[in-house]
């Protein structure tokens, strides 16, 4: 494999992490709550697409838009029903909520579906597997162009939404400090379900797209969210356009490992995460022993 077709596969599958993070990137962004539940999600929506498409006869496309508005009022119910109570207890409490909330739907995905796992390949045609050949040593294939498009337009969507609505101002405001921004006139509760009915449609997208390029059973949420959180934390954390720069640097290292060694997909991944992880950690480690040598009047 040409090293031009490694970067281009990596960049391609770094846009399905983008789009997997995106959810999580914005819920921590304005609520400060990692959600546990989140690969979780992505797959219930991949099983929700999976059985309007097949019982209607309908594309899966078709069948996701049915789907978004579904997963948009289970994000607002998430957040008005479990989140809310749980983070009047602290920062701890969300994560025990949505681990349980984790193996909720695993356990409720496995008793409906069975173990088996399912595709949704099959339903889009050659979309799935066909390829732009660019030269002899280097081709594209139209799903992974086509999610890499989607993260782009969504993260850049997400942006300008939060920048240029009134509404996107009141969650930036209400992530920024939600005390004030109620002073102000803002309705925090209120902004932080909306925010979690947006976080929870984008995983909806994500989901659909695992479906359409890869096998999913019940319990493929742990490692999607493990990749969400990867991207997310490289990339920043909050930061919507740092987490596409976070999956393309994800996707880059596993498709380099993968074509080191096929043993290597994953770990090569988890290395870049952990060092990423660590350089932070210095980072902020020197600018705080600096600050103390400082105020000590240790400094030169």
């Amino acid at each position: 494999m040409s090293i031009v077709n490694l970067i281009v596969q990596g960049v391609l599958l770094g846009g399905y992490y983008a789009l997997l993070a995106c959810g999580l990137s914005l819920m921590f962004g304005v609520m400060r709550i990692i959600n546990l539940a989140h690969g979780d999600l992505a797959i219930l929506s991949a099983f929700l697409v999976f059985s309007i498409s097949d019982y209607a006869g309908i594309s899966p496309f078709l069948a996701l838009l049915a789907v978004l508005p579904i997963m948009a009022a289970l994000g607002w119910l998430l957040q008005r029903g479990i989140l809310e109570r749980s983070l009047r207890s602290g920062m701890l409490v969300p994560l025990l909520a949505t681990f349980g909330l984790s193996i909720t739907i695993q356990n409720m995905l496995f008793e409906a579906y069975g173990a088996d796992t399912r595709s949704l390949g099959d339903m889009i045609g050659d979309l799935a597997f066909d390829s732009l050949e660019i030269t002899g040593q280097l081709t594209v294939s139209y799903i992974g162009a086509l999610i890499f498009a989607l993260a782009v337009v969504l993260l850049g969507g997400l942006s300008l939404f939060l920048k240029h609505t009134s509404l996107g101002r009141a969650i930036r405001a209400t992530a920024e400090d939600p005390d004030t921004a109620e002073l102000v006139g803002v309705n925090a509760r209120a902004v932080y379900a909306i925010a979690a009915a947006i976080a929870v449609a984008t995983v909806a997208i994500a989901g659909t797209m695992l479906a359409m390029r890869a096998t999913f059973d019940p319990y493929s949420g742990p490692m999607q969210l493990i990749f969400a959180f990867e991207a997310v934390v490289i990339g920043g954390i909050g930061s919507l356009w740092g987490t596409l720069i976070g999956g393309i640097v994800l996707g880059l290292a596993q498709s380099i490992g993968a074509a080191l060694d096929p043993k290597w997909f994953l770990l090569a991944g988890h290395l870049t995460f952990l060092a990423v992880l660590g350089i932070r950690m210095f980072r902020d480690w020197s600018r705080s022993r600096g600050g103390l040598r400082s105020s000590l009047g240790l400094g030169e």
